[in-house]
């Protein structure tokens, strides 16, 4: 899974040019797609890194690429950057809108083949691989929703499988915003795809709850449990707002804002 975490000193800073910016409490600016952020320097560093959420862009702390900055940066692009061919800028940005939807299918496949060890998973995870090293005309052109439409049922059999016996809710979906949920009884429950932003889910029990795609945005998890939750990313971790009292599984990091 470790190269599935964001390198940005190995990368051409393309989440700060692919992504568009609406002005909102996550950006304080409004920036098209394809237009460097006004923050990211000729190095492509961030010139507002250590202070992006006392500065009006608590949305780029929240942000995690899974590892598709420098794979696009250093395996497709081979380290020349859009700087340094200019060209390349537009093209560049699409495939790199596609890496990242192929590494998030990668997280979750890894994490079912480590989770279940069966066959078909792990082949479709190097079949998934193999298309990341595709050549940047073959990623613009992949039917990237063709994978998805592979990889989805195989998640949701891995699911059932290991929250089977935990009678977990079924919650998939489910518009829960603002949800007063502290202390609720949600292990093993199926909340994939849930609305959960700004929910109240303070020391909930969320073991081994499946969390894929779930929008965790602002949800406070101040001392919940989220000890083996399904297919949880940095990316939803990052958006919650949690404390050192949060639990949550060990392939991810504590994010710096909590």
């Amino acid at each position: 899974m470790d190269t599935l975490r964001a390198d940005c000193t190995s990368c051409f800073g393309l989440c700060c040019v692919a992504s568009a910016f609406t002005r909102s409490s996550d950006f304080a600016v409004d920036k098209p797609a394809g237009t460097p952020c006004p923050n990211l320097l000729v190095d492509f560093r961030c010139g507002v890194h250590d202070v992006l959420r006392q500065t009006g862009f608590p949305g780029c702390s929240v942000f995690d690429c899974l590892g598709a900055g420098q794979k696009v940066a250093q395996v497709t692009y081979h380290g020349v950057s859009w700087h340094d061919a200019p060209e390349t800028g537009p093209e560049m940005f699409e495939v790199f809108g596609v890496m990242r939807q192929l590494h998030e299918m990668l997280w979750y496949l890894g994490e079912a083949s480590l989770r279940t060890r069966e066959s078909d998973v792990s082949e479709l995870l190097a079949e998934v691989e193999s298309l990341t090293h595709r050549d940047a005309k073959a990623l613009v052109s992949l039917d990237v929703e063709a994978v998805r439409d592979r990889v989805r049922p195989l998640l949701s059999r891995t699911s059932k499988k290991i929250r089977a016996g935990l009678r977990g809710r079924d919650r998939a979906g489910a518009d829960l915003v603002g949800a007063k949920l502290r202390k609720a009884a949600l292990r093993g429950a199926d909340l994939r795809g849930a609305y959960l932003i700004g929910a109240d889910l303070r020391e909930a029990d969320l073991r081994t709850a499946d969390l894929l795609g779930a929008d965790l945005r602002n949800a406070d998890v101040r001392g919940a449990d989220l000890t083996g939750a399904l297919f949880l990313t940095q990316f939803q971790l990052n958006a919650a707002r949690g404390d050192a009292t949060t639990r949550y599984p060990e392939v991810l990091t504590r994010p710096a804002h909590w």
